[in-house]
């Protein structure tokens, strides 16, 4: 039975996934969503004895279903290959009483990894079954993971751009690094003198330019993302929490049926909009824990029924989390709103005008599958320290935040049912946070030193994905205003 997505605002319906996969991002501004959301056809014991890559197949062909069975596993078996230095692809490491979920063996050593390396592939079989004509332009902004996943995804894959802009001084070192190295005669990348909402909001601007989209087509382009909003970046997320039940199951660690709860460090929304989905296909997860870091829009949010970005913007250790505008949460309002897309528009309407919406007590009853939690940055860095000292486990901030949120709702509710951590980046990715987490304060201004002084203090390896950028030379020194981004646009692509 083939699934058509629809767009969360009312302006698109019966579209093919591979369509809405080139697309990105609907004509109306909406993001694209299933008709339904498809129940898993496989038994989780079935399940439990497959491999990342079959689990994939079982959880994409049911939402794909434009993709021949064929086209899809073939784009599977590109994306989760050697990229990843564990056959596992994400394996769970138990440790403090949670598993953790590893989303970061990719090529870039982050969880953005497990979707983006699969979406060029999607995307290019998308373009040919649409017998798309034009060069296809991934425009991207990102709070720092996301572009470099989506550069190396897309470097060099034919008939496609991609530009990625990022926070000048809201990423760490070595994602800054990672994207002004990458190679790729098709990459393009700026930082922008703005925040990481500054920076989606340019791009989603670019989006809904349609005077812009016809100048671009006049010169055989067109644009889509790579951003979370794409369902195409959603789809592949959606496996891993089938999986990390699939394997605890395997393993002994569960009983079939036995629920779970999931903690997920939560910024744009998408990484924990795909464990509701999971949980929605057959899944048997009781409760979704939504870890905020201080900023905290997201959390207000779930207490309050009240989504408010009208507050200071925070830089913290965890900056894929300093978002004040989730977009993915969108399709959950759309959903709680009994796929009403005229209440959804509405509620963007508000929160574009006003910066804020507020949701019905229906709605709220809706999503009470989901718990909000907050993490400080003190919190944040005496939970490295803590599971670090107790286990021997190594978390990055992001993970961080969600292990001491989770830490703090089982106190508060006494809710002890086994509980599944995203754990979302290397901790060499933010290495002088984590050791100043186990440490304090470092004064060493090189970088590297740092990491290779935590790789002393913790026996935890550098991952080959940090060793590489040692040494690379930078390719990429573009920077712009907020207000610039179309011209930056233009240039790269002139």
């Amino acid at each position: 039975m083939e699934l058509s997505y629809q767009s969360t605002r009312g302006g698109e319906a019966g579209v093919t996934a591979s369509q809405a996969i080139l697309k990105g991002l609907a004509e109306d501004g909406g993001l694209f969503m299933p008709c339904f959301i498809p129940k898993l056809d496989k038994s989780m014991k079935e399940l439990s004895a497959m491999t990342y890559q079959e689990t994939a197949y079982e959880v994409m062909k049911l939402y794909l279903t434009d993709y021949s069975e064929g086209e899809l596993k073939t784009c599977i078996e590109r994306a989760y290959d050697s990229k990843f230095d564990t056959e596992e692809i994400a394996p769970l490491a138990k440790a403090g009483g949670s598993y953790y979920l590893e989303l970061y063996h990719g090529s870039t050593i982050a969880f953005k990894d497990m979707a983006l390396s699969i979406l060029p592939h999607l995307m290019t079989v998308a373009a040919k079954k649409n017998e798309v004509k034009n060069k296809i332009v991934i425009l991207t902004a990102t709070s720092g993971d996301t572009g470099k996943a989506a550069m190396a995804g897309f470097a060099d894959v034919e008939g496609t751009e991609i530009i990625v802009f990022y926070p000048k001084d809201g990423v760490s070192r070595v994602q800054e690094l990672q994207m002004v190295t990458q190679k790729g005669e098709n990459t393009h990348v700026a930082a922008i003198h703005g925040n990481f909402d500054d920076a989606q909001t340019g791009v989603k601007k670019i989006f809904g330019d349609k005077e812009f989209a016809r100048k671009l087509a006049e010169k055989g382009f067109q644009l889509s993302s790579a951003n979370s909003i794409n369902i195409g970046r959603l789809v592949p997320q959606v496996v891993y929490y089938v999986y990390a039940y699939a394997k605890l199951l395997s393993s002994g660690e569960i009983a079939d049926g036995e629920v779970i709860n999931v903690t997920v460090p939560t910024g744009n929304f998408g990484n924990i909009l795909a464990a509701y989905l999971a949980k929605q296909m057959g899944v048997p997860i009781k409760t979704l824990i939504c870890a905020s870091n201080e900023n905290k829009v997201l959390y207000d949010f779930f207490q309050t029924g009240t989504y408010d970005r009208n507050r200071d913007f925070i830089l913290t250790s965890s900056p894929s989390m300093d978002i004040l505008i989730s977009s993915n949460l969108e399709r959950l309002i759309y959903l709680s709103a009994g796929c009403d897309a005229d209440a959804n528009a509405a509620f963007m309407k508000d929160l574009s005008e006003n910066g804020a919406y507020t949701v019905t007590d229906f709605m709220r009853g809706f999503m009470d599958d989901f718990k909000g939690g907050f993490a400080g940055e003190e919190e944040t860095r005496a939970a490295i320290k803590k599971v670090f000292d107790d286990t021997g486990y190594l978390m990055d901030p992001h993970t961080g935040v969600a292990a001491c949120v989770y830490d703090r709702y089982r106190t508060k509710t006494k809710d002890h049912t086994k509980n599944v951590i995203a754990s979302t980046a290397s901790p060499y990715k933010f290495s002088r946070s984590v050791l100043e987490a186990m440490e304090g304060k470092q004064e060493e201004p090189d970088e590297f030193r740092v990491i290779d002084h935590l790789a002393e203090v913790s026996r935890v390896p550098v991952p080959q994905a940090v060793e590489e950028i040692r040494t690379a030379p930078v390719r990429h020194n573009t920077e712009c205003d907020v207000d610039k981004l179309k011209e930056a646009v233009e240039g790269f692509l002139s």
